[in-house]
C-alpha cells in the first residue's frame, strides 16, 4: 500500500516512532474502558485518520486495529441479540476474552 508522502515503503523497516504509533493504534481499542460505547473503534480510527498521510507503516497497522475492533463491535451487537435467547451471555464472556488476548497480541 503506498500512501502519498510516506517515509518508509510498505514492508521495509519503521522508524522507533512509527512503531509506537503502531503500538498506540492497537492499545488505543482500551478507549473502551472510558467510552464503553464503540471506543475501541473510534481510537484506532482516530489514530488511522491523522496518521494515514504521514506512514504506510503505521495506516495499515491502525486499519489492522480497526478492523479487527469493528469486528468484535458488530459480534458484541449479535451477542446482544443472542443475549434473549440465553446464549448470549456466554458468547459475551468469549467474545471477551478473545478481544483481550487479540488486542494485546
Amino acid at each position: 500500500m503506498n500512501v502519498p508522502g510516506d517515509r518508509t515503503s510498505y514492508g521495509g523497516a519503521a522508524s522507533p516512532d512509527e512503531r509506537n504509533l503502531a503500538m498506540f493504534a492497537h492499545l488505543s481499542a482500551f478507549a473502551w474502558l472510558i467510552f464503553p460505547p464503540g471506543g475501541n473503534v473510534i481510537a484506532p480510527l482516530i489514530v488511522w485518520l491523522t496518521q494515514r498521510e504521514k506512514s504506510a507503516f503505521v495506516a495499515d497497522q491502525s486499519l489492522e486495529a480497526l478492523n479487527f475492533n469493528l469486528t468484535v463491535f458488530l459480534a458484541e451487537i449479535a451477542c446482544g441479540f443472542l443475549f434473549f435467547v440465553g446464549i448470549g451471555v456466554l458468547l459475551w464472556i468469549v467474545l471477551g476474552i478473545v478481544w483481550l488476548v487479540g488486542t494485546i497480541l
